[in-house]
């Protein structure tokens, strides 16, 4: 009978290497690591202890891992497990097998891990089975001189009596790493098998049926093929329990396991490759003879290199002879170990070949469904009708809106991983707590509940509606509604609004929060703010006057056509006098919303309650479905992702509450995934040039690296498709102003591949035709930045420019390239960055990034230092502007105008993925909230 080990007496060793100094990076290693050690802990799966599952990601040394796998194998009595993935060298005398580390230097093996010696410390183990897993290449690519009958005396090197070998030598035509996905080709199908399972399948997986359905799987997507090779029967070992399998007589067979969620279309073409149409995926055991022709009549590229030896039948098929793993002896070890273990192994060895690393890897569509436009923006094919029920999809409420209901009652859970920078409205600076706040605190106007585009509009809110603007757009007055009123019942006058905002002046005794008000109101900040203030009733603040309590009136200096949207800012809200508590109204405000605060324990937990002195007829955007809604603080990211899934909270306040490995989960799994939403969040990912480090200082110097970027590898390096849209311009999707067809480099056009030739024009032109020397500045804690910088490093060095890399602490980082002088004395030409707007114009957006007047000498915004006054002058006209299509299109100019300077390298329109609980009702992604949901408009089913 097939069993699957004792978790009791199994060990794994888990060992990845994504990070290199000398050979190209690898980052989807880093993800297959914490999605196999999750799922060999599952109950389900082995249900190992996270104790006996040992992680190693990014070995130093070869004894680092050595150690490791002998204590795991000296404790393991029933299996021992060893994984590796990361680059393989083979010594070229010898033709030996080494595993990459992260000193390895290509064609240096000595300098890398001895697959023969791992090997022997694995036998040399207690375990009764060893299982050893290797996803690792070998490429010729990658040495330059490995030949497929290299590649066979590698193979042949491996095999064991009793082993189980699954390797992939194929050409480089494709690479393993496939961009937009979090693991390698191999792993990645191998850990949704893991999940998922074979429907129809037996209760347990053997190893003859993981490898079928992995081809299967494979081969349907147009990808490398593994070779399988066995010795005796260790093809029967039971590898996982079927996640899919059903007891006979317990309803009817789930659909076959490659009908995959989403249809998964063919790979892209590599640089002038002609496209192919991979052909219907036949039955594992029958490899097609001929291979398709290609879609334009050229003839395809060549096939993978086919395995030398057909894949074998499902193991439950009829025609298929039965197999099993030996029985080890009762005490778990046989007499004569070594020998022992040698010939009763009931082992696996998997090789797959991984690309060369992010600059050669091949783009492959998107696999969620949805077109973009050439701006990267998705486009929604609802019918616009509200879907029935609480899960209509994957992206679904980026689109439209998920569960329409008016259904009140329940508890909307949130949870999240830190506590606010501020509760206090006017003190709050996180974009979702801006979000959040609007529960318990209004303002005189918001944006409208709706999703999409539509949701930037602004709309009345404790005013009847938006201002009445005069004096050439200098005095803006409001009306306020009738019955808006304090959590204790009494009226909110347009003194209590007046106040509020008079608290952005006071930095003593409270400080934080934006100070856009501030700045357009007062610019010489000659008001010292409420607590200062020697008036009686302390509404000394001229610019703005309320003549009676149901009148306020805004006198600005000069015109801002986006100061209504200043005013949306939580820092617009009300205060009451009597109630403002200074630096302890952040624990607990007094509410002029739906909910009130109830209880709150600082980095724990916070409750709002419903206010029964709020009117609904005096409110026209909150809904204020929910009885209650609670809040969890939880520092662990692994007990929130899990919890989220599981149901216990029903959405993350932030966004963020779905680690690396919990997302690569989620994107594996059907249900799972069709309750993610992958929004933009109206950020740029961006390299920025500074003016002041030669040779950068000339235009074409800047042309040429921006002509060199391989954009679809440094999307790859972002985190793939989910990260974002290619970014041909500084303007992102979001944001008013932003032109679609406006590809000045010809990003989009050349699918995000580099023009080197262009390049080495731009080269010639500045006086560098041998390339210069500059170094990239990026802050150490984002990974995913420090894989871009890898990325363009790589890109750059093949048009002879060379880029030293140099991680800043990011405590320090901005404090550091936002120094002019400290930029030019490091040679900072190059600084990676990312930048999200306070609201959705150009003002909001792009005006900090490139207007002469935000260069400073410490906490400079303008990275790129550009000094255009035809830039300043644009943002001058269409800040003035009250017609917003006008204001529009000085804001396109500007972007085109800053595009021709090249001042910037925009990388990336930037998402994010974000969980939604399965009991949520008026689910839709809010751009003025960077992507969040609309908090204000969600329900629960209950």
């Amino acid at each position: 009978m097939t069993v699957l080990p004792d978790p009791a007496a199994t060990r794994a060793v888990l060992i990845g290497t994504s990070r290199y100094a000398h050979l190209e990076r690898i980052p989807a290693v880093a993800n297959n690591l914490s999605a196999l050690a999750a799922a060999l802990c599952a109950p389900r799966s082995w249900g190992l202890a996270p104790v006996h599952c040992t992680v190693i990601e990014d070995p130093t040394t070869a004894v680092e891992v050595l150690e490791a796998v002998r204590t795991a194998a000296e404790e393991a009595t029933d299996t021992l497990l060893v994984y590796f993935a990361g680059h393989g060298l083979v010594e070229p005398r010898r033709g030996e097998l080494f595993l990459g580390l992260t000193g390895s230097i290509p064609h240096r093996s000595y300098t890398g891990l001895p697959y023969g010696t791992l090997r022997d410390v694995v036998l040399d183990g207690r375990a009764a089975r060893q299982v050893m897993l290797l996803d690792c290449c070998f490429s010729g690519r990658v040495l330059g001189f490995m030949s497929a009958a290299g590649a066979e005396a590698v193979i042949s090197q491996v095999e064991i009596e009793g082993t189980y070998l699954l390797a992939s030598v194929p050409d480089t035509s494709f690479a393993l790493a496939p961009p937009g996905e979090p693991h390698t080709a191999f792993t990645g199908e191998l850990l949704r098998l893991l999940r998922e399972g074979v429907p129809g399948g037996p209760e347990f997986l053997d190893l003859d049926t993981v490898y079928a359905q992995v081809y299967a799987a494979l081969r349907a997507k147009g990808r490398p093929l593994p070779q399988k090779r066995d010795r005796n029967t260790a093809g029967g070992l039971a590898l996982t329990r079927n996640a899919a399998w059903i007891p006979p007589g317990f309803g009817p067979p789930p659909p076959p396991y490659d009908a995959a969620p989403v249809p998964e279309p063919a790979p892209r073409p590599y640089r002038h490759e002609p496209a192919r149409t991979p052909p219907p995926p036949p039955p594992p055991y029958e490899p097609p003879l001929v291979p398709a022709p290609s879609a334009d009549g050229h003839e395809p590229a060549p096939e993978p290199t086919r395995p030398s030896a057909v894949p074998p039948r499902p193991t439950w098929s009829p025609v298929a002879l039965p197999s099993s793993a030996p029985a080890p002896s009762p005490n778990g070890v046989s007499p004569g170990r070594r020998r022992a273990v040698r010939y009763g192994l009931a082992g696996a060895l998997f090789v797959a070949l991984v690309a060369a690393g992010i600059p050669l890897a091949t783009s492959w569509m998107k696999d969620d469904g949805s077109p973009e436009d050439r701006s990267g923006r998705q486009q929604s094919e609802s019918s616009g009708t509200p879907a029935p029920g609480p899960i209509a999809g994957y992206d679904a409420a980026a689109k439209d809106v998920v569960n329409a209901s008016k259904k009140k009652g329940g508890t909307l859970k949130f949870v999240s991983g830190s506590d606010a920078d501020s509760w206090d409205p006017q003190r709050t600076y996180f974009g979702s707590i801006w979000n959040f706040s609007r529960y318990y605190a209004r303002q005189l106007v918001t944006y409208a509940p709706k999703p999409g585009e539509k949701g930037t509009e602004l709309v009345g809110d404790l005013a009847e509606k938006t201002a009445e603007v005069t004096d050439s757009g200098k005095t803006y007055t409001y009306t306020l509604r009738d019955g808006i009123t304090w959590e204790d019942g009494t009226e909110i006058t347009s003194k209590d609004i007046k106040y509020g905002i008079e608290r952005i002046w006071a930095t003593d005794p409270i400080s934080g929060g934006p100070t856009y008000l501030q700045q357009v109101l007062d610019p010489g900040h000659t008001y010292k703010g409420p607590y200062k203030d020697t008036a009686k009733d302390k509404l000394g603040l001229k610019a703005i006057r309320t003549p009676d309590d149901k009148t306020i009136v805004f006198e600005l200096p000069k015109p801002n056509g986006d100061f209504e949207r200043m005013l949306a800012m939580p820092a617009g809200s009300p205060v009451k006098r009597d109630k403002d508590t200074g630096s302890k109204y952040q624990n607990k405000p007094f509410s002029s919303g739906p909910y009130r605060f109830g209880s709150y324990t600082p980095g724990k937990s916070l409750e709002l309650i419903r206010n029964d002195k709020w009117n609904q007829s005096s409110d026209p955007v909150r809904t204020a479905l929910p009885d209650r809604i609670t809040v969890n603080f939880e520092d662990n990211a692994e007990v929130r992702a899990q919890a989220l899934f599981s149901g216990t909270y029903d959405l993350d306040l932030t966004s963020t509450g779905l680690t690396d490995a919990a997302l690569a989960q989620a994107r594996n799994s059907r249900d799972l995934r069709a309750r993610l939403d992958n929004p933009y969040t109206g950020g740029l990912l961006f390299a920025a040039f500074p003016r002041s480090v030669e040779p950068l200082q000339n235009l074409h110097c800047r042309k040429a690296v921006i002509y060199a970027a391989d954009m679809e590898n440094l999307r790859t390096a972002a985190g793939g498709t989910q990260s974002g849209a290619i970014a041909p311009h500084m303007l992102p999707p979001t944001i008013a102003g932003s032109d679609s067809s406006y590809d000045p480099y010809e990003k989009l056009d050349n699918n995000g591949k580099p023009d080197t030739a262009k390049a080495k024009q731009e080269l010639a032109a500045c006086g560098e035709s041998n390339g210069f020397t500059t170094t990239i500045a990026v802050r150490n804690t984002r990974p995913a930045e420090l894989a871009v910088a890898e990325s363009l490093q790589s890109s750059l060095g093949k048009v002879g420019i060379d880029a030293r890399i140099e991680q800043i602490d990011g405590n320090d980082y901005y404090e550091t390239v936002g120094s002019p002088a400290t930029v030019e004395k490091e040679g900072y030409g190059i600084v990676i960055s990312r930048w999200l707007p306070d609201f959705p114009t150009g003002q909001g957006f792009l005006q900090p990034l490139v207007d002469s007047r935000f260069i400073s000498q410490s906490a400079n915004i303008n990275l790129g230092e550009l000094d255009d006054p035809t830039v300043d002058d644009l943002f001058d006209k269409a800040i003035a502007e009250q017609d917003p299509a006008k204001a529009e299109k000085d804001y396109r100019a500007a972007n085109r105008r800053v595009s021709e300077s090249a001042a910037y390298l925009p990388i990336l329109f930037q998402k994010s993925t974000v969980w939604r609980g399965s009991r949520l009702t008026n689910v839709y992604a809010s751009e003025p909230y960077g992507g969040l949901y609309d908090y204000v408009s969600l329900g629960v089913a209950t």
